[in-house]
């Protein structure tokens, strides 16, 4: 809401060679950029990819800003360095702008998340941030794959077998069965940002024949995918998701936007 901001009564001065000074000049206070809601995202130090897709998605949604801090983590993603980052999610969720209410709060990481546990990274979001709404990408793809009806789904991820086992796991305890399931068994996060779109779209096609998978799910926030969902739901008639794409959607939800976004599949569009 605008109010006017409590100052001392404006003045004016003139010099003796004629400037015109104004002190103490009126103004209103609003949300600025952040007028539908305010989104804080944390991003992984290796991260080469959340932040291009997630301004992808906010730049269609007006008056949703996001702001971002990063985290360090090793580029080997295995169960040992992904427990690591538990110990900076606190200080990492303090530094986007402090004193500043946020909607909501993302943790840009699915397999740590997994590793970690969810109420583990909720806890240590709201050490700093107390109160605050909070998401993770696998928490997204679940409510998201939920919203879509997916009951059986195909899932590709980049990660070493025991992430990939971990993970599964975790998606089959929360009611969604994995009967399908294909990696690129690569642990450097930053040559995983560099795995081509191409090679994504053959990998989730070649998941996504199975004629029981009702849906996909791309998992890491290093791969490029948001940008494509539409055109592999088109061509496969299933709803794909990824760690970004789900992640950008809840963000919005939680932050009270629920108009569609157009041009990135269903998801947006419920």
């Amino acid at each position: 809401m605008n109010q006017t901001a409590l100052r001392p009564i404006p003045a004016e001065t003139k010099s003796a060679d004629g400037v015109i000074s104004k002190t103490h000049m009126k103004f209103q206070l609003d949300r600025g950029i952040a007028a539908c809601g305010r989104v804080g995202l944390i991003v992984l130090a290796t991260d080469h990819t959340i932040e291009h897709e997630f301004r992808q998605v906010f730049a269609a949604v007006p008056g949703v800003a996001l702001y971002e801090s990063r985290i360090q983590n090793a580029a080997e993603v295995n169960p040992e360095t992904l427990a690591a980052m538990e110990k900076g999610l606190a200080a990492a969720a303090g530094v986007i702008l402090p004193g500043t209410e946020f909607d909501v709060i993302a943790y840009g990481c699915t397999s740590a998340t997994v590793v970690i546990g969810e109420e583990n990274v909720f806890a240590r979001i709201r050490e700093a941030r107390p109160g605050v709404a909070c998401t993770t990408p696998i928490t997204a793809a679940i409510a998201g794959l939920k919203k879509l009806g997916a009951k059986r789904i195909a899932l590709l991820t980049p990660y070493v077998e025991a992430v990939n086992q971990m993970l599964r796991r975790f998606v089959e305890e929360r009611g969604i069965a994995v009967p399908v399931m294909g990696s690129f068994n690569h642990e450097n996060d930053n040559e995983v940002a560099r795995i081509s779109q191409g090679s994504i779209k053959d990998a989730v096609r070649d998941l996504a024949r199975e004629p029981s998978v009702d849906g996909v799910f791309v998992s890491c926030t290093s791969l490029r995918v948001a940008g494509i969902v539409e055109e592999l739901e088109a061509e496969l008639g299933k709803p794909v998701t990824s760690s970004n794409h789900a992640l950008a959607w809840h963000c919005l939800r939680l932050a009270g936007y629920s108009e569609p976004v157009p041009g990135f599949g269903r998801l947006f569009e419920v």
